[in-house]
């Protein structure tokens, strides 16, 4: 059989995408605890997924009715303070979160979006951010890019010589 070469049909943006997240430190801890909290609500995560307007999302969730649920991760006051690009966030999905350790002055997030607080081994939602559904056709292409990046992502660990470039 023939070797498969990387097809052009994968995006260069979802192609990069097989290195996977690159959080550290106290923001992947928290990261961390948000997913297993979200897992057991019966979402799927994915970290650091890139949206169209250029912006990246700290954690994205899709659940079983194709809800979109987006964590926005903050490991301090000063993270909080220089991040402008948050409210960017709520055209790509129906929730907007924050997720927090418990030495960050909650009183900081707006109450207009969720609060979670988190630690590495999971999470608690301190209160829901209001829903704003997505338009359809937004939710569908939202949706088809969590599926792909999710894939590709897998197919890299699985295989990681597929994305290794010729």
């Amino acid at each position: 059989m023939e070797n498969i070469t990387q097809s052009p049909a994968l995006d260069e943006e979802v192609r990069r995408e097989a290195r996977g997240p690159s959080l550290v430190g106290v923001a992947a801890d928290l990261a961390r605890g948000v997913c297993r909290h979200l897992v057991a609500a019966g979402y799927g995560c994915l970290l650091e997924v890139p949206l169209r307007s250029g912006r990246r999302a700290d954690v994205m969730a899709l659940g079983a009715k194709g809800e979109i649920l987006i964590v926005e991760i903050k490991s301090g006051r000063q993270d909080f303070r220089t991040d402008r690009k948050w409210p960017d966030y709520r055209d790509f999905c129906d929730r907007l979160s924050f997720a927090v350790g418990a030495d960050f002055p909650q009183e900081l997030i707006p109450g207009d979006v969720g609060l979670m607080l988190a630690d590495r081994y999971g999470a608690a939602a301190i209160r829901d951010g209001p829903r704003h559904p997505l338009a359809p056709a937004r939710r569908k292409a939202v949706c088809l890019r969590f599926a792909q990046i999710a894939a590709v992502r897998l197919q890299a660990k699985l295989d990681p010589a597929t994305f290794v470039a010729p």
